[in-house]
């Protein structure tokens, strides 16, 4: 988009969050790494150790969640999860085994989840 001035034209961009390479401000991914463009939404869950397994599997279903963050009390992360459209069955598999140990360990968790508007 350009945008007119008393100091002439001028291109308006976006930069990357990831990597600061300035892209038009239709792109939906950075050509320079490959990063997704656009703004997160973060939203925070606080569950206790019972419903964090099925927790999670709600927010996976949902669908349009990027990452998964599962936080002890003091705020540590415990586990990381890159939750893609792609990310089920089989995949998904192992990380829920982990969350269920996890889930053993702590008594009270909290669940952030980033989407991508």
């Amino acid at each position: 988009m350009l945008v007119g001035g008393h100091t002439g034209w001028r291109r308006l961009l976006v930069r990357c969050d990831k990597c600061g390479t300035d892209l038009p401000p239709a792109a939906l991914y950075c050509f320079n790494c490959g990063s997704r463009v656009g703004k997160v939404v973060t939203e925070e869950f606080s569950v206790n150790s019972d419903d964090l397994v099925k927790k999670v599997k709600d927010i996976l279903h949902e669908g349009n969640v990027n990452r998964i963050i599962v936080r002890d009390e003091q705020g540590k992360i415990l586990l990381e999860v890159p939750a893609t459209a792609g990310l089920i069955g089989a995949i998904l598999a192992p990380w829920l085994a982990a969350l269920g140990a996890i889930a053993a360990l702590v008594t009270e968790c909290t669940i952030s989840v980033e989407r991508r508007e």
